[in-house]
C-alpha cells in the first residue's frame, strides 16, 4: 500500500476514543441515555438500602420534630403562616422542597467527582460511541428518578397528616419539588465537573447549602428576616421552589407569582444543563 494511503487510512487523534468518532456524532440523545440504563439500574440496586435513612427516615424525623413537636407551641395563624392553619401544614411543603435540594446536591457532588477522578467511570463511558451530553443526561436522569421517588414517598407518608388542601395541589407541589431539585442538580453538576479537589464541596455545603436550607423560607416566613433579608431570600432558587410547593399544597396560589417561580426554575435548569455539559466536556475531552 502506498504510504499516503496508509496515512489516510490511519485514525486521526481527534476521531479516536472519548466517543468522538464520526459515528458517535450521529447518536441521538435518547439512544445514548438508553444505552446507560443498565449501568444506572445496577447503581440503584447496590445503593438503595444505604439511601433509605438519608432519603426517608431523616426527613420524617425532621417533620415530627419541627412540625409536630415544635409546631404544638406555635399558633396556626394563616396571616403569619402564609395561608397555613397550622405550623405542620406550613413547614411540610417547604421542608420537602429543601430536602429535594439536599438530595440533588448530594447526588451531583462527590458522585460526579468520583466518576471523573477516582473510579474514572466517565473515561470508560466516553471511550465508547457515547458523547458528553449522553453521559450528563443519563446521570441527571438518575438524579431525577431519585428526586421523584424520594419526594413521592415523602408526600405519601405525610398526606394523612392533612397537610395538603387538595389532591391536585399535592401533585403540583410534588412537581415543584422535583423541579427545584433538578435546578440544583444541573447547577451543582457543572460546578463539580470543574472542581479539581473535593475540598471545594465543604465550602459549598457550609456557605451555600446550609444557609439556603435554613433561610429560604422552609421553616419560617422570610418576612421575619427584615426587608433586605427577605428580598435576598426571594432571589435564591430554593425560595422559588419552597414558595411554589407551599402555595400549591395549601391551595393558596397567587398565579402570577407561581408563573414567575416556575419560569425562574425552568430557566435555571436550562442554563444548568449547558453549564454541566460544557464543564464535563472541558474536563474530559479538551
Amino acid at each position: 500500500m502506498d504510504p499516503s494511503e496508509i496515512s489516510r487510512a490511519a485514525p486521526r487523534p481527534a476521531d479516536a476514543g472519548a466517543g468522538r468518532g464520526p459515528a458517535s456524532g450521529d447518536l441521538p440523545l435518547a439512544e445514548g441515555v438508553r444505552r446507560q440504563v443498565d449501568y444506572w439500574m445496577v447503581v440503584v440496586r447496590r445503593t438503595w438500602k444505604g439511601s433509605v435513612v438519608s432519603s426517608f427516615l431523616s426527613p420524617l424525623l425532621y417533620v415530627v420534630a419541627m412540625g409536630v413537636v415544635l409546631g404544638g407551641f406555635i399558633a396556626g395563624d394563616p396571616e403569619t403562616l402564609e395561608g397555613a392553619d397550622s405550623y405542620l401544614a406550613f413547614v411540610v411543603p417547604g421542608l420537602i422542597a429543601a430536602h429535594a435540594m439536599q438530595t440533588a446536591v448530594s447526588e451531583t457532588t462527590y458522585p460526579v467527582m468520583g466518576m471523573i477522578k477516582w473510579q474514572r467511570v466517565y473515561d470508560s463511558m466516553l471511550a465508547t460511541p457515547l458523547q458528553v451530553q449522553h453521559v450528563v443526561a443519563a446521570h441527571l436522569g438518575f438524579v431525577a428518578v431519585r428526586l421523584a421517588t424520594t419526594c413521592a414517598v415523602y408526600n405519601l407518608v405525610l398526606a394523612p397528616f392533612g397537610v395538603f388542601a387538595t389532591w391536585w395541589g399535592a401533585i403540583a407541589a410534588f412537581l415543584a419539588q422535583v423541579l427545584v431539585g433538578m435546578c440544583f442538580a444541573t447547577l451543582v453538576y457543572g460546578v463539580s465537573a470543574r472542581l479539581r479537589s473535593e475540598e471545594g464541596f465543604g465550602v459549598m455545603f457550609r456557605l451555600g447549602v446550609f444557609p439556603l436550607f435554613l433561610f429560604s423560607g422552609a421553616f419560617f416566613p422570610v418576612s421575619n428576616l427584615g426587608e433586605a433579608g427577605a428580598w435576598a431570600a426571594r432571589l435564591t432558587p430554593l425560595w422559588q421552589g419552597v414558595n411554589l410547593s407551599r402555595m400549591f399544597a395549601l391551595d393558596h396560589v397567587t398565579w402570577w407569582l407561581a408563573g414567575v417561580n416556575t419560569l425562574v426554575l425552568l430557566v435555571l435548569c436550562v442554563l444548568g444543563w449547558f453549564w454541566s455539559v460544557s464543564g464535563l466536556r472541558r474536563r474530559m475531552v479538551s
